[in-house]
């Protein structure tokens, strides 16, 4: 029997898309609170996602029903994905089939979607599906308000046709290839969380359109050197210190009219937010380069002039918030703000919450209240680790809605309310439709089981109070002794994992099921606590994340059973930068390391994300000096003894471009730094592949028993 037989975690974690697979997702609620549209696949193993639909006001009861299936759709025939719709889906992170996105009419009655390029539109009242006959492959297909047409993007143009298939006509052509309508640059898309590049009127009688123009971005290419016949694809990719794409705005009518929208975008040249709705004037979020200052800027609908709503400065940079900027019904702007220690919301010139709670996002803006996601503040009085919890705010106060353990969003329409909640319960993510008077009423998931149960402790470690979750193997005692640990961090802005959620944990726990005693910690970098823990890492982002993990370790081994002389560290991306650094750094605490497509040069990685960290490299060389592994010199700051490290890349990686991996190797042999480095023929950043996945994880155990001398 081999090692793989044995193992049936990787295997399930890897088929199941860990754990997402089978369950609901992509939530809208109608605006008068009757239907419940989502998508999932029908299994654990199955990657086709159908469009599904909850009649809450049936007869007899609320009712589910498939409102469109991929399957029947496409005969059987396997789908075909255009250039750009794999890009957008590297974007999202988007590694599932079928129907992967969807967008609904204003009513939330009628919603398109695409299939290898092609453009349907489905009822959500009947059992209705219909193909448009249009110019393809289609990008990202929008209904108007009033859902009378369809607004799409095609080859870079913006096209408009009537939801009958109708009319079909081009609104915006690109002059010239570099040039696309309609589309989010590489940037929004991958670091702002703006995937979108054109925007309906709430009259449905014209729409903003991104123009994005690449001809100044420095063209990388990506190869295959699996397959030496194939070319190199280019790809645009501004890195640290480089031009960005040239991105404007135009008011665009049906009939292909436009006016510009003026702004002065030499220094604000970051399109970051786009809201309109019939509240207001349509409204934009635009930052300058440093991403210290920030407007928000209302639009004249007749001269395309804009004027400023509101500015905002801060000497290390600007968080962007989901959902906001925003109009309240009654005109006035919902923002979420730094003020005072906490991150707080704001709508007009009042804040409605305090310093104990920290807001994460904007989930609902009705006319009662605003539904938000916060984590505990700075000054809260019962601070719980690692959850999020959805709150609704007005002027009379703040009401907690979620109440279990864990982390918990929703999505709400009238007075229905639709809650995600996934915390400490082995069974997994729920979903609960919350109506007043009546009782919930749960959106099955067919999501797997997973084989093993994470048994995970959340903590506080160091005079810091760092939040950390510590695993031990199943069935350990202190009889067992010690254990050798595995440091399992990501440890940089924008993502948790010490968190209070099962499924979170699973991986963890399997490492800690063979051997280990496993630590994940984050430090100061990461969200959810206060802007200045996130905001300390500015200009020295290598040393503060370092030595937090470094101080986590040394704390919780005063109270878990962990042998500081037998130290590994994994990580992907931020992760794995940190995994090398470590090893790199402070080989006196870590004595392995396994890393996964790391960020090594820095100036390599894209403006919007490093620049907001370490300011321009052609001002401040030295902070990327630092900060970097690797330096035109070779390794930076490596001290000794040499640990061994496991270097994973994907080959076809367009965010973190595999040089990073293979300067790393080639700093690393010149300082004749015994390593090894598996590439991953055809994977990107995402590495989806079944096979990749399982095995990635058997190898990484292989190897950190190896360098560790485990039997």
């Amino acid at each position: 029997m081999t090692l793989k037989d044995q193992l049936s975690f990787p295997r399930q974690h890897a088929r199941t898309q860990r754990f997402t697979l089978g369950a609901p997702r992509a939530f809208t609620v109608s605006p008068d609170g009757t239907r419940v549209v989502f998508l999932r696949s029908s299994a654990g193993t199955d990657r086709v996602n159908r469009l599904w639909v909850v009649d809450l006001a049936a007869e007899g009861g609320p009712k589910e029903r498939i409102a469109a299936d991929p399957l029947s759709l496409l005969g059987g025939a396997p789908e075909q994905l255009s250039a750009q719709e794999r890009a957008r889906r590297e974007r999202t992170r988007e590694s599932s089939a079928g129907i992967v996105a969807y967008a609904v009419d204003g009513a939330a009655e009628t919603a398109v979607f695409t299939l290898s390029g092609r453009l349907f539109t489905a009822s959500l009242t009947e059992p209705v599906v219909t193909e448009i006959d249009v110019p393809g492959p289609v990008i990202d297909p929008r209904l108007s308000p009033d859902g009378s047409r369809i607004a799409y993007v095609t080859r870079g143009a913006l096209h408009v046709v009537q939801a009958d298939g109708s009319g079909g006509r081009e609104l915006a052509v690109p002059e010239k290839d570099e040039v696309a309508y309609g589309v989010a640059e590489f940037v929004a898309a991958e670091e702002m969380s703006r995937t979108r590049g054109f925007w309906w009127s709430p009259d449905s009688d014209r729409l903003l359109v991104a123009r994005v123009d690449t001809a100044k971005v420095r063209r990388w290419w990506i190869s295959d050197p699996a397959h030496p016949d194939k070319p190199p694809a280019s790809v645009s990719y501004p890195a640290a210190g480089t031009p960005n794409a040239d991105v404007t705005l135009f008011l665009t009518g049906l009939g292909g009219e436009r006016t510009e929208v003026a702004w002065d975008r030499a220094r604000f040249p970051y399109l970051a937010r786009v809201h309109w709705s019939g509240s207001g004037a349509p409204l934009l979020l635009v930052q300058s380069r440093d991403q210290r200052h920030t407007q928000y800027l209302g639009v004249n609908t007749v001269t395309g002039q804009t004027r400023i709503v509101h500015q905002d400065e801060d000497p290390r940079w600007l968080e962007l918030y989901p959902g906001v900027p925003a109009w309240a019904p009654d005109g006035r702007l919902v923002r979420i703000a730094d003020e005072g220690g906490a991150r707080v919301l704001v709508v007009g010139d009042r804040a409605l919450t305090g310093p104990s709670l920290h807001v994460r996002a904007v989930l609902d803006i009705g006319v009662r209240d605003i539904l938000v996601s916060a984590s505990a503040g700075p000054e809260a009085d019962d601070p719980e680790t690692g959850e999020v919890h959805v709150h609704r705010v007005n002027e009379l106060g703040v009401q907690r809605v979620s109440q279990g353990p864990g982390l918990h969003t929703a999505v709400r329409g009238g007075s229905t309310t639709l809650l995600r909640s996934a915390g400490p319960d082995p069974s997994g993510p729920t979903v609960s439709v919350l109506r007043e008077g009546r009782p919930p009423v749960a959106v099955t998931s067919y999501a797997d089981e997973p084989v093993l149960t994470a048994r995970f402790r959340l903590t506080e470690a160091g005079e810091r109070r760092i939040p950390a979750a510590v695993l031990l193997p199943n069935g350990w005692s202190e009889a067992d002794g010690k254990l050798p640990v595995l440091v399992d961090p990501y440890a940089f802005p924008h993502a948790q994992r010490a968190v209070n959620s099962h499924h979170a944990h699973l991986t963890s726990q399997w490492f800690a099921d063979q051997g280990f005693a496993v630590v994940v910690a984050d430090g100061r970098g990461t969200p959810g606590r206060s802007p200045e823990w996130e905001k300390s890492i500015k200009d020295e982002m290598a040393a503060v994340i370092l030595q937090d993990q470094v101080d986590a370790l040394t704390a919780l081994a005063e109270d878990f059973p962990l042998d500081l002389g037998r130290v590994a560290i994994r990580g992907w991306s931020g992760g794995g930068f940190l995994a090398a650094c470590a090893v790199l750094r402070r080989p006196d605490v870590f004595h392995a390391a396994v890393v996964g497509a790391p960020v090594t040069d820095l100036r390599l990685y894209d403006t919007h994300y490093q620049e907001r960290y370490l300011g321009d490299p052609a001002d401040s060389p030295e902070v990327y000096a630092r900060n970097s592994l690797i330096t035109d010199d070779g390794l930076s700051l490596a001290a000794e003894p040499a640990r061994p490290m496991m270097i994973i890349h994907g080959l076809a990686d367009d965010n973190v471009v595999v040089a990073h991996s293979l300067r790393l190797s080639t700093a690393l042999l010149e300082a004749g730094r015994p390593h090894e480095v598996l590439p991953l023929t055809g994977a990107t950043h995402m590495t989806p592949q079944e096979q990749i996945a399982e095995n990635m994880l058997l190898l990484q155990l292989d190897f950190l028993k190896r360098s560790l001398a485990l039997d």
